[in-house]
């Protein structure tokens, strides 16, 4: 059962496309994120599934309803759907409480039982976002965070069918993302709504969605589950974009196995477990850095040779650049094993 439906959908302004003939479906209790660079259409996708624009063709579905064409809108009060924005939001002459109730009053299908007893069910948003008992405080009281949670608490409080949030961490500091993170994905699995998450961070999107959808000049570059898009990308623009990934030059000789070319070196086959199919006509095979292994290097040892040629702490791993050929391979290992400037290491391919 689908939430949303997204068929076919084209939106121009003036002679800019910024979505090109999409289609996209997001399942009920679906977690998707759309990531992409600034200008991919992302936010645009969002504002058409919200109701603030309509689309130049195509149709949008929500709750197996048409909401909009290109002939009729259905306005975003009507479509039972919340919405979290960059900026939070609120009103800053009312209270926590009044910003919260607020979508309760004026949203059409809200449940009886939210209605008729408004400040039992805010009370419950406001304990699942962690801020019980600031019902009376106004915007101007609270910290960053809180009043990110309150946009959030107004956005669920009538159990909407689809959650919209637009880049709704990107204006706090790193520990306040990670933290808010954790509760945006545990009230995602307390109300199984479904939600549609725009980011152009890619570390956000890998851990929180179920699906990613990688977006690239208004179209679809690759949909698939974090691990797929991380591990299996489909294009040389996904590679890098998701992650950090090396591009190793030679011939695909058959799908399963790809043969390493380095100048005035003998060719190394690579046995290949996922299918890089989009690969094969540029003869490359996209490798991310924890996908290489280094060994220190020992006379008579064969495959592929390469010296360090630089390297940085981060924590609990280490980055290194290997000079392989003519080229610079990044590879992550973990803190334990290190090698120093200008060492020879052998390199093992694990893809």
């Amino acid at each position: 059962m689908n939430s949303a439906r997204v068929k076919g959908v084209s939106k121009k302004f003036g002679d800019v496309t910024a979505l090109h003939h999409l289609d996209l479906q997001i399942g009920q209790g679906e977690f998707i994120a759309l990531l992409g660079p600034s200008g991919c259409g992302k936010t645009t996708l969002l504002r058409l599934l919200a109701g603030f624009e309509s689309p130049t063709s195509g149709e949008i579905w929500v709750n197996q309803e048409c909401v909009a064409d290109q002939a009729r809108r259905k306005p975003p009060e009507e479509r039972r759907i919340g919405m979290v924005f960059q900026s939070f939001a609120l009103w800053p002459h009312l209270t926590v409480y009044e910003n919260v109730v607020f979508p309760l009053q004026h949203q059409k299908h809200v449940p009886a039982a939210y209605k008729d007893n408004p400040k039992a069910r805010v009370a419950q948003m406001l304990e699942m976002v962690g801020l019980g008992g600031m019902e009376e405080r106004f915007p101007n009281q609270l910290s960053g965070g809180q009043k990110q949670r309150v946009a959030l608490a107004r956005a669920i409080v009538f159990n909407p069918t689809l959650l919209l949030m637009d880049e709704p961490l990107s204006s706090l500091d790193a520990e306040l993302r990670m933290q808010m993170r954790k509760e945006i994905q545990f009230i995602h699995r307390e109300l199984g709504t479904s939600i549609v998450y725009v980011t152009h961070d890619q570390s956000e999107a890998l851990a929180m969605a179920d699906q990613i959808v990688v977006m690239k000049g208004g179209r679809v570059e690759q949909a698939g589950s974090p691990q797929d898009i991380y591990y299996s990308p489909q294009s040389p623009f996904v590679a890098k974009f998701v992650g950090r990934a090396n591009f190793l030059k030679g011939n695909w000789s058959c799908p399963s196995t790809f043969l390493l070319e380095r100048q005035g070196e003998p060719t190394v086959p690579i046995a290949v477990s996922r299918d890089f199919s989009s690969f094969r006509a540029q003869q490359i095979l996209p490798v991310r850095p924890d996908q290489l292994k280094l060994t220190a290097w020992q006379q008579g040892m064969e495959g592929v040779v390469g010296k360090v040629s630089h390297v940085e702490f981060q924590g609990r791993e280490l980055l290194y650049s290997i000079r392989v050929g003519e080229d610079d391979w990044e590879v992550v290992t973990d803190i334990s094993q290190r090698f120093s400037y200008g060492e020879r290491v052998c390199v093992e391919v694990c893809v």
